[in-house]
């Protein structure tokens, strides 16, 4: 049979001559689906498709948002690692210059010397590190570790001596400030 005989057969079946209504033209062979059934079917599934369809987007979304966060987190720590290990150095120039009498602080060398510590410690600050306050202050175990209880001129709880500087990146403490705090009991 020819693919034009086989074509106008499957129409006449599903389309009989003769002018009946709309409901007869979905009539198959003498049957009658029953469509409210199957247009609830077919909103289902395609209810369920755009479900399944705005889920995934949302997952997509929220990895790629996840992605952006862990790469940021990264190139911080990297930094973080970098921050503290100049802060060694920082710290290493600032006990060299306590040790430098005032008529030496005149000296063309000795100059130099603060200029570079100054030049550092303002680069650290470009990239948001920030030398934790510690002396004269109330202890905070948040940016503080005590090692000692010290008698002192200063009041209970508070830092009586800096033992190693601690420093803060954008806001987080990335080495805490190591320090002596006073007991309150003066040493007379």
């Amino acid at each position: 049979m020819s693919k034009k005989k086989q074509a106008k057969e499957f129409e006449d079946k599903i389309v009989p001559s003769g002018g009946e209504s709309t409901e007869d033209t979905l009539k198959f062979a003498g049957e009658e689906p029953d469509q409210e059934a199957h247009l609830t079917d077919v909103e289902k599934q395609c209810l369920e498709w755009k479900e399944k369809y705005l889920r995934a987007m949302a997952e997509f979304d929220n990895f790629r948002r996840r992605s952006h966060q862990e790469k940021a987190d990264w190139i911080k720590l990297a930094s973080e690692r970098l921050a503290l290990n100049i802060c060694d150095v920082l710290d290493n120039f600032e006990r060299a210059l306590m040790q430098i009498s005032d008529e030496q602080r005149e000296n063309a060398f000795v100059k130099g010397i603060m200029l570079i510590e100054q030049q550092l410690r303002s680069v650290l600050e470009k990239e948001g590190v920030k030398k934790i306050a510690a002396l004269g202050v109330e202890f905070d175990p948040k940016c503080h570790e005590a090692l000692a209880h010290i008698p002192s001129e200063y009041e209970e709880n508070i830092v009586a001596a800096v033992i190693q500087n601690g420093y803060e990146m954008h806001g987080k403490v990335i080495r805490h400030a190591r320090v002596a705090v006073s007991n309150g009991i003066t040493n007379e």
